[in-house]
This record gives structure tokens, sequence and C-alpha cells, in this order.
């Protein structure tokens, strides 16, 4: 597999794709099977993973750098059903060639179940009280895009204020040639709830949650949902 990514309203997800699959031949290559995972899924899954074996074969302490990891790991396989993760021995450091060569008894041999989570996750849209999923309808991409840029934009230009670069929101108004106001309501979406940006970039609320519904919302988080008639559990 090679290492990729998608960017996708301003948010850039890794991946790693097969070569076969690259190639246009992943119907007929007898590896490739999996063509695509998403990058830090897997990747916190075997560290995760690692350090739970080194932990219990010699008390090591958790590896974090990543260039240790690749001293630690000689290769890795993946499977429709299991990741197997063949790790560097000290008295035998020749590569082997697949997985399927070791045999199930070797140490070297770290075996992780694992399903490649579905391309297509279902995004379950955050519903006004009293309204049922049919009657709700996602934000349009163009808009949702809006929304999320001008998020990003009132937390730089709060950075902006809080690093001291700028004096003040007069300051960038003048830079931006916008009014003071337009500065300040736009910062105001820095304080937005966590979950409501996050549902913004998965593009999980529902029509009519804009940008002038989401300026100078209460400082509280669940008053933010409240004014906005959400439920802050979904």
């Amino acid at each position: 597999m090679t290492p990729t990514h998608a960017t996708k309203a301003g948010i850039r997800y890794r991946y790693y794709v097969s070569l076969p699959c690259l190639h246009g031949e992943a119907k007929t290559a007898k590896v490739g099977s999996v063509t695509r995972v998403p990058a830090t899924d897997i990747e916190d899954i075997v560290v995760k993973s690692l350090n739970e074996h080194l932990r219990n074969q010699s008390g090591m302490p958790a590896i974090t750098v990543y260039s240790t990891i690749a001293e630690v790991i000689d290769r890795i396989d993946v499977y429709k059903d299991r990741l197997a993760v063949r790790l560097r021995s000290r008295e035998n450091p020749e590569t082997i060639k697949s997985a399927d060569d070791i045999a199930p008894t070797d140490d070297c041999l770290l075996s992780i179940p694992w399903q490649k989570p579905p391309s297509k996750r279902f995004r379950q849209i955050l519903l006004p009280h009293g309204t049922s999923r049919k009657e709700v309808r996602p934000e349009r991409p163009e808009r949702r895009l809006r929304l999320v840029n001008a998020i990003a934009r009132g937390r730089r230009w709060l950075d902006e204020i809080v690093s001291g670069s700028v004096t003040d929101a007069a300051q960038i108004a003048l830079r931006e040639r916008c009014s003071v106001r337009h500065v300040n309501m736009t910062i105001s979406l820095a304080f937005l709830a966590p979950k409501l940006v996050r549902a913004a970039v998965e593009g999980r609320l529902p029509r009519g949650i804009n940008i002038a519904r989401l300026r100078d919302a209460p400082a509280e988080w669940s008053r933010q949902f409240e004014a906005l008639g959400l439920n802050p559990q979904q």
C-alpha cells in the first residue's frame, strides 16, 4: 500500500491505497483485496496493539515516535478480518515475503483482529425537536463549505487578537475591508460548541442552520443547542 490523502471542505483525510487498486488491477491481482483503509484508524490500532504486546513481553514503555515504531515493525499485511504485524527479530533480521510464511506460533507475528470500516458512513443529522428524520435534510454542500470556512476564519482572527499580532477587531476590519461588526460576528463562531463544529464539518447540520443562525451564539454550549432547537445528545 502507499499513503495518499483527500481534501474535503478544507479538511485533509489520510488513506493507504493498494498498488493494484492504483494500477487498475484490483480485481485480478492476487494481493490488494483490501483496496483502501483510513490511515489514522489503522495506525492507532497498530500502535495500541504493539504497545500492549511489548509491555506484556518485556515491560517496555509505550512507543510514541513513529521512527521508533519503524525499527520494531518489519511489515504489516492487511486482511479483511485482521492485521498481521511482522516484528523484527534480533536473531533473524531477514525480511520474509508474507505473513502467510510464518507459523501461527511464531512470537514475531502479532495478529490483530480488525475489519475495514464501511467506506460510506451514515450521516446522522442533528434533529430539531419535534421533527422526524424524514422531514429533515442536510445543508447544501456549498453552504456547508461557507460555514466551515467562516468558522475557520473566526478562529484565525481570534488567534491574531489573542497572540497580539493585531491590536483589535478594527485593525482586522481595515485589512479585510469589512465592518467591525462583521469581524466580531465572525469571531463569535470560534466559540461554538465542538459538537456543533464537528456536525458542520461532517455535514450533519439540518438545512437552515447556517452562518447567520450560528453567529453570536450563547456562551454556554448547552444553551447553543437550546437556541437552535437541537438535541445535544445526538
